[in-house]
């Protein structure tokens, strides 16, 4: 049996008719780039993710960037954010001429550890410290970070907070005092990516920022085409950051589709912690953490204690499709270098990087497919006697 990471066919299979009609009235429409279908997904993001204002940007990565750009970050602040996610969070703090500072994360939820934040800012000396200008929390793998201390240290200091909500299109996050509130909606920029790959896909890149802040939605807009406002008249320098009008088609048709896929991905992942525990591998795999409200499973990563890369190996061999998310802590990378960071600096990102193994998790998997990759992760530890 073949079992791939990700089988987007199979999505698409269900919505063939739909996703074409569509595509074919943006083709006798002609046009391509923004107009009334960007602004009808801006309306409905907006509205799902429980916030006043949405953006429709040309990338995940530019949501991030255009965010920063938006807050008025650049040369010489300080970003502190996670080592831990995809590339794009760090590079476009760089991009805009700011400094990452890294801080560890937890281990259970793979997110921003709030006491190692608070504890990052007052180690900089005072003049350092009042370079900090925002926090980039990532929500990991479809689960909020723990966002009360997260905006409470925020307030504090009077940062930024710009949510990189890539991987949680409708993750929640109840607060103390029993609010529950969805992934960008709690900062002052929530940023989405709709890559083929994720809960809400694409056919291509595209992206969204969402704001609560009026002012910050209209620099948003005018930043997203090279600062104009109106047409032709710059007051400021944006870039390049719009959102074709037949990815926003596609999205809006796949949009209605989303919170059943997203329970389909929890059943998945119920289906299993069901079947690993009665397989007795618990000791040998740690499982995905349901810490926050709503996890919407984006991956489902499994933490293995032992032989991780041959277990890939092996999975591989048997036609089971894996990632590493991510295989090099962004403070190793080569390209900087010049953060002056070392190989245990942040010990919980190095141990997650070494020992963490995505598993196929999309809602058209079958129980069939589930129960041989179970099976098949027991076997592999069976037969190594360990």
């Amino acid at each position: 049996m073949n079992v791939p990471l990700l089988d987007l066919k199979r999505q698409y299979a269900q919505l063939e008719e739909e996703i074409n009609e569509v595509a074919l009235e943006v083709f006798r429409e002609q046009r391509f780039i923004l107009g009334p279908r960007v602004g009808h997904l801006e309306n409905q993001i907006a509205e799902y993710c429980q916030c006043k204002y949405a953006v429709g940007v040309s990338s995940g990565t530019d949501a991030i960037l255009v965010s920063l750009m938006a807050a008025g970050i650049g040369q010489g602040d300080f970003v502190l954010t996670t080592p831990y996610t995809f590339f794009a969070t760090a590079g476009a703090i760089a991009r805009v001429g700011a400094r990452p500072i890294f801080v560890d994360i937890d281990r259970t939820t793979y997110n921003l550890t709030p006491s190692l934040v608070e504890e990052a800012i007052w180690g900089l000396r005072p003049a350092e410290r009042e370079k900090v200008k925002a926090i980039i929390p990532v929500h990991l793998y479809g689960q909020c970070a723990e966002m009360e201390a997260i905006t409470s240290i925020a307030e504090e200091h009077g940062l930024i907070v710009i949510e990189d909500a890539a991987q949680a299109i409708g993750a929640e996050y109840e607060f103390s005092d029993g609010k529950v509130m969805r992934a960008g909606s709690m900062g002052n920029y929530g940023c989405f990516s709709f890559f083929p790959s994720k809960n809400l896909g694409a056919f291509g890149d595209g992206g969204m920022v969402t704001t609560n802040d009026e002012i910050a939605y209209e620099r948003l807009k005018s930043l997203r085409i090279h600062g104009a406002k109106p047409k032709y008249y710059h007051k400021i320098i944006g870039g390049n950051f719009r959102l074709d009008a037949l990815q926003a088609a596609i999205l809006a048709v796949k949009l209605r589709y989303l919170d059943q896929w997203t329970e389909g991905r929890q059943r998945n992942a119920q289906l299993y912690r069901r079947l690993f525990s009665q397989a007795d591998l618990e000791s040998r795999i740690g499982l995905p953490v349901e810490k926050e409200k709503r996890h919407i499973y984006n991956q489902f990563v499994i933490w293995v204690n032992n032989s991780r890369d041959e277990l890939r190996d092996y999975l591989r061999q048997q036609g089971i499709g894996t990632e590493v998310y991510y295989p090099v802590p962004l403070h190793l990378q080569d390209c900087f270098d010049y953060l002056g960071y070392k190989r245990g600096d942040f010990p919980v990102a190095e141990e997650a990087a070494q020992k963490t193994l995505a598993l196929p998790i999309f809602p058209e998997l079958t129980k069939d497919e589930i129960q041989f990759i179970v099976k098949t992760i027991k076997g592999f530890f069976d037969g190594r006697g360990n």
